[in-house]
């Protein structure tokens, strides 16, 4: 019996989070900074990329874009549009500059060049109430975030060509009133400014949503509430989100932890599957957080990341990234490089160009030895083995050479020519406990010097932690 209730328990988890997952999401996703005439913003884009990886984790289908002109917004808009029609749960994310003019919020695409209030009705700016009601009024719920809350570009310009007749341009975003089953959040209060955040990051407010809209079983006025909370703590009290809601019912983005009342009708020893259940679903927003950004060259989306998971699991291949990125290959590597011929870093290596190399036994034990003494650990044995290819891919991923596991001419003379530590290390099945000769301990290849006296090991070790981080981050 006992097994019996285990098993329905766990059927029952199984079908409420299958069922959760069934409902049909849609997001539209957009950060816009880089403004043709007006002052750029340099995180929208940073958020908005964020924001999407963090939905896709918990099931939307996400309509994404950066830097979008007015067609371009236009054209995202009617996908968004056509996709969200009857869905379950509609979210609507912006990241960018808004305006505020006569009571009414427009977003506003990176062309656009506002002169007068007539420019900004007539089209060169986006009517947030209009596009809300066109796109997600049949969705059964709406969710609302707004990251636009900052200083308006063109006041200046809209109040002197309106001389004649009195405007209302304010700072900030107007108030807006949510219809039924719609949730709007600000980044701030109505007529207040929001801070964009240190270039590279995300803005408190996009940092404090992330951490807290698809935390596992966590309903989304909570997670709000804690946003608030959040920004407000950030930012020392001077910027506080504002919303306005008029949901009906409970509404999860991650749901994993509503199974905890079925759960707990069984025995105890099942009831700390859900507690496991929401590890793994936080796990698993950072880990498509850190796909998104693992192979990327721009420092600001490494410092994202950093930022929303200042203590994550790849925080210290995301520091080594960066670094590789500001700083230029270090001087180690570029040391390594040097003088090497540029065709190594495009000519693919393959089993016959590795054949033709013709290395013997006592050249792949060489191969392998030098791999260890640049930290690049692997098992002498002279045969080149899955360990070894795989040690390989990460050597040649750590210099920017083509990642095979296999090596041609070209590579092997880089690989050659590379400061190596001379101490046999011990995966080298070569190096007995016993006591040496002399003369026997000077049989391996001897290395490579460049002048530097006791500097080459020093040399060699930096090489090694460097190659050693980089090429584990590649192999992930």
């Amino acid at each position: 019996m006992r097994t019996l209730t285990i098993i329905v328990s766990l059927m029952c988890m199984a079908l409420s989070v299958s069922a959760a997952r069934a409902d049909r999401r849609v997001a539209f996703v957009v950060g816009n900074g880089a403004y043709k005439n007006v002052a750029q913003l340099p995180n929208p884009p940073i958020d908005a990329k964020a924001m999407a990886a963090t939905l896709r984790n918990v099931g939307f289908e996400v309509i994404e874009g950066s830097n979008l002109s007015r067609d371009q917004m236009t054209e995202k808009l009617l996908d968004f549009g056509r996709k969200a029609q009857g869905s379950d749960v509609a979210v609507f994310y912006y990241a960018g500059h808004g305006i505020a003019v006569g009571g009414s919020n427009y977003l506003l695409p990176v062309d656009a060049d506002i002169k007068s209030e007539m420019d900004v009705k007539l089209g060169a700016a986006i009517n947030i109430d209009l596009t809300l009601d066109q796109t997600m009024g049949d969705a059964k719920v709406k969710l609302v975030f707004l990251d636009a809350c900052r200083d308006n570009p063109f006041a200046a310009k809209i109040k002197s060509n309106s001389a004649t007749r009195s405007v209302n341009v304010q700072s900030g975003l107007a108030e807006m009133k949510s219809g039924e089953g719609t949730l709007i959040a600000f980044a701030t209060g109505p007529g207040q400014t929001a801070l964009d955040g240190q270039e590279g990051n995300n803005s408190p407010f996009t940092r404090a949503l992330i951490d807290n809209i698809t935390k596992p079983g966590v309903e989304i006025q909570q997670a709000m509430t804690s946003v608030r909370a959040q920004v407000n703590e950030e930012t020392h009290k001077g910027q506080l989100p504002w919303g306005h809601t008029n949901l009906i019912g409970a509404v999860y983005l991650n749901p994993a932890q509503q199974t905890q009342q079925v759960a707990n009708a069984a025995p105890t020893a099942s009831s700390s599957m859900p507690a496991a259940a929401a590890s793994s679903s936080s796990d698993g927003v950072e880990l498509e957080y850190w796909r998104s950004v693992k192979e990327t060259n721009k420092p600001e989306e490494l410092n994202a990341y950093l930022s929303a998971y200042p203590n994550g699991q790849f925080k210290a291949l995301a520091l080594a990234r960066l670094a590789a990125i500001q700083n230029g290959p270090s001087t180690t590597t570029r040391n390594l490089n040097a003088g090497v011929d540029p065709a190594t870093f495009t000519d693919d290596a393959s089993q016959l160009t590795e054949d033709q190399i013709g290395l013997d036994k006592g050249q792949r034990r060489d191969v392998q030895r030098r791999l260890n003494g640049l930290g690049f650990d692997t098992k002498v044995t002279g045969a080149f083995t899955d360990e070894t290819r795989t040690v390989l891919k990460r050597w040649q991923a750590a210099r920017g050479y083509p990642s095979t596991g296999f090596l041609n001419k070209l590579q092997h003379k880089a690989l050659l020519s590379e400061i190596v530590a001379s101490t046999p290390t011990a995966s080298d099945d070569s190096a007995k406990p016993a006591r040496r000769a002399p003369s026997q301990a000077q049989s391996a290849p001897a290395p490579r010097h460049s002048g530097g006296g006791g500097g080459d090991a020093g040399a060699a070790f930096v090489g090694g932690v460097v190659g050693g981080m980089m090429g584990g981050m590649f192999r992930r």
